[in-house]
């Protein structure tokens, strides 16, 4: 599983190749194996094709800069966190821990299957809420694509230039505390 972690990489140019129903079946069924506190399992995902119904009402909750090279994934999605526990009402102050926890294991099964996910905070929240028409309890959390990986000739020469780079992470005495 190491090689899977470590070949994950959030990609802004994607094929125009399609995401099976199969497929981002699978990539749920990754995420619904996350641990999470009490076993509450608090994410929820609304995921679209491009050209579907509501592909624009996502699309438009981007932030701009996540616009310019969105439209280029064949698949748009949003994750979302429960903001209480089922169990007994009180707040759940892991629920957004715990529906990245569900991400990482999909983004890592997608990349067992030859497909990337990137990942999103610029977008608007409060335009997510609206157009899904969420409860109070629930709150977005994170956009997302999925798809192919593209050619980076497509993206803008700053984004291109990402897009080619280097992967960096920090080395593990810098992250361990003891």
């Amino acid at each position: 599983m190491i090689k899977e972690i470590k070949n994950r990489r959030s990609i802004r140019a994607f094929s125009d190749k399609k995401v099976s129903e199969q497929q981002l079946n699978e990539l749920l069924d990754a995420a619904r194996w996350a641990a999470s506190c009490f076993n509450e399992q608090p994410w929820k995902f609304a995921i679209v094709e491009k050209g579907s119904d509501h592909y624009d009402g996502l699309f438009e909750a981007l932030a701009d800069g996540n616009k310019t090279w969105v439209k280029t994934a064949p698949v748009l999605g949003v994750s979302l966190a429960k903001k209480t526990f089922d169990r007994n009402g009180k707040p759940n102050k892991h629920a957004w821990h715990d529906v990245g926890m569900a991400m990482a294991n999909m983004a890592i099964q997608a990349t067992s299957m030859d497909l990337y996910i990137h990942q999103m905070a610029g977008f608007s929240p409060d335009k997510i809420a609206e157009y899904l028409d969420l409860d109070d309890n629930y709150e977005p959390v994170a956009m997302f694509t999925v798809g192919y990986k593209g050619e980076s000739d497509q993206l803008p020469e700053d984004l291109a230039k990402q897009e080619n780079s280097e992967r960096k992470r920090k080395e593990i005495d810098e992250i361990k505390f003891w």
